[in-house]
């Protein structure tokens, strides 16, 4: 099995019980175990990540414990960086073992194509957003935070993310339509004029959980999230089904 799941944002502030969605996660990281060959994390896992050269941000020992098992069993651990975890560089990578993805990639997972990115990056986005998007991945600006004490940076970052947000309204996104959702958008102008064999395309980033058809051989995932909804997809070779996980 083949599983995907995005947007945990673990350690937000504005998620009540922060300790409790980290047990949750590691809970379906350890239903998995027993047939898990691949999973794709696919953005904003962390609410705040910032790897300094010899030091990394506490917390997330369960969770980071539960991957590093995984890893250790033969699983193959795909992370795609979001707009939250943008600052993740080598330490998992090679603390863990794992594969760490900036931006999308287009790969065949048994026998289907897969178009996979976080999804904050495609798509027609608005002015703002380019400019804090390019901000966050320049290296002279990252050099530059970098040197800011963490007792600064932390708080801001977490305060900067709670600020427009609050649990009742952070959860679950509507679907606003394939003629209006911005990554099913993408997605079929890519399927249109870039590649027209890819079989899945698979997002986070919207907290919407939907999986529609684009074409008799091709299906758009977005995967919800793990605040409010807690869902994930998975893949046997053949079917790609969207499940809720309940413990």
């Amino acid at each position: 099995m083949v599983y995907f799941l995005s947007d945990l944002h673990l350690g937000a502030k504005y998620i009540p019980d922060t300790h409790q969605a980290e047990r949750r996660v590691v809970a379906f990281l350890e239903s998995i175990k027993h047939d898990a060959t691949d999973v794709y994390l696919m953005g904003d896992v962390l609410d705040y990540w910032f790897e300094y050269r010899t030091v990394v941000p506490r917390g997330y020992v369960r969770f980071l414990g539960a991957l590093a098992q995984l890893a250790d069993a033969g699983v193959k651990i795909h992370w795609y960086i979001g707009n939250h975890d943008i600052w993740l560089f080598d330490y998992l990578r090679d603390e863990i073992g794992m594969e760490v993805v900036d931006g999308y990639k287009v790969e065949m997972i048994l026998g289907k194509k897969f178009f996979l990115s976080h999804g904050d990056g495609v798509g027609k986005l608005p002015l703002g957003f380019r400019f804090i998007r390019w901000m966050f991945r320049n290296k002279f600006l990252q050099k530059l935070y970098s040197g800011i004490h963490p007792r600064w940076t932390i708080p801001f970052a977490h305060a900067w993310s709670a600020s427009s947000r609050d649990f009742d309204s952070y959860g679950a996104q509507k679907f606003e339509g394939l003629d209006r959702e911005p990554q099913a958008i993408f997605a079929q102008e890519y399927l249109r004029d870039v590649d027209p064999t890819i079989n899945y395309f698979i997002f986070g980033h919207r907290h919407v959980l939907a999986q529609e058809a684009l074409s008799p051989t091709c299906e758009l995932v977005i995967l919800g999230d793990w605040i409010t909804q807690f869902t994930y997809a998975e893949y046997n070779g053949s079917t790609l089904t969207l499940k809720h996980f309940a413990t």
